[in-house]
């Protein structure tokens, strides 16, 4: 049986597990169940421990892993994976890009800017090089690496995240008397690369969201935290707008509640796709060029928000999608067939991976 080493962003947010619980599953659906799987953080930023490609890392896989598979995540956007460019290049086994993106982020002036911790070009460009498949999450990366050069291991493959709903099976039933409710899933506003213009009005709009909820006769709504770094934000509703507060590491347990709430109004990319994917009715906020590009390739164009370029007529757009949500959910069906295409081409490169691993693990019995 194989043993895959993985490369992905652990960090604070549970988001990154949802990514990975349903990527794992992808590899155990098309390696079989009991693979190895084999995870390093991709950065020392948040873990001190060995971590990304690098020379010990890059040493411990030469000598165990059959494949290597970097992402899910946003690992090119905010440059967090490190990379030792001479063990990158010893690096042995099979390597494969998995469903990481690279977007722009919104300035004081409502502009499309790069971030100042962006991933260098030259890293990024070694990186693409030595895979032997990458698939960009969206287009808006897919377009960026093709400027840096003749990359034809490179295609779009979207998120991992759209193929949550396979895998409900696994998930834990909530108790009948934990009655979810509505989920806002929130991010704390100084955490949100927006004009401080928008920044300052996130209370206000999910103060005057709780009022619309409520108006249209849901009883419970939580506040979803995807980092442990929201509490404070969402904790400051508590009182003044009686609503409760959520945070979970468990990634089974996030999944299970996006499961089973009667509506998702969400600030949070991967608190979406999954809710989506499961068919639960969901109205998202989109704030940055990795969100709002990944839904126009999904074919979710009618099924988001620009923060930014609605301004002031945020209210009148998340009131009418509120109040349409039911048939928001009558267009799932349609919009989970359009997504197995999507699911087609990430399957078909993972069993392109597997291939690859083959006839790596072959060429290597040549010399036992």
């Amino acid at each position: 049986m194989y043993t895959i080493a993985n490369i992905r962003p652990f960090g604070h947010n549970v988001g990154n597990a949802a990514i990975s619980f349903a990527m794992k599953n992808m590899i155990h659906d098309t390696f079989g169940r009991l693979v190895s799987f084999v995870e390093y953080p991709a950065t020392r930023k948040y873990d001190s421990s060995k971590a990304g490609l690098t020379p010990q890392v890059v040493h411990e896989i030469n000598r165990f892993a059959d494949g290597v598979i970097v992402g899910g995540g946003n690992l090119f956007e905010n440059n967090e994976i490190d990379i030792d460019h001479v063990a990158l290049k010893n690096l042995q086994p099979p390597i494969m890009l998995f469903s990481n993106s690279r977007g722009r982020i919104y300035d004081r002036y409502g502009r499309l800017t790069e971030r100042s911790d962006v991933i260098p070009d030259q890293k990024l460009i070694s990186l693409i090089e030595k895979a032997d498949i990458s698939l960009s999450r969206d287009s808006a990366t897919l377009n960026f690496i093709s400027k840096l050069g003749d990359f034809s291991n490179d295609h779009i493959g979207y998120c991992p995240t759209i193929n949550t709903g396979k895998y409900t099976s696994l998930l834990p039933t909530l108790p009948e008397k934990e009655s979810v409710g509505v989920l806002i899933s929130v991010r704390s506003p100084s955490l949100m690369n927006i004009p401080y213009r928008l920044q300052n009005r996130i209370t206000s709009d999910i103060e005057n969201c709780i009022d619309l909820l409520r108006s249209e006769g849901y009883k419970r709504i939580r506040l979803l935290c995807n980092d442990s770094r929201d509490l404070d934000f969402a904790n400051s509703f508590r009182f003044s707008k009686k609503v409760d507060t959520v945070f979970t590491s468990d990634v089974y347990l996030y999944l299970a509640m996006l499961k089973q709430a009667e509506l998702v109004v969400s600030y949070r990319l991967h608190a979406t796709l999954p809710s989506i994917s499961m068919s639960t009715p969901t109205v998202n906020i989109s704030y940055d060029e990795r969100a709002i590009c990944l839904f126009n390739d999904l074919q979710l164009n009618d099924h988001h928000i620009n923060l930014v370029e609605t301004g002031d007529n945020f209210m009148h757009e998340l009131k009418k999608r509120v109040e349409d949500s039911n048939d928001i959910y009558q267009d799932y069906s349609t919009i989970l067939k359009e997504w197995k295409v999507f699911s087609d081409i990430q399957f078909e490169s993972l069993q392109n991976f597997q291939n690859l691993i083959k006839k790596y693990l072959q060429d290597g019995r040549k010399y036992n």
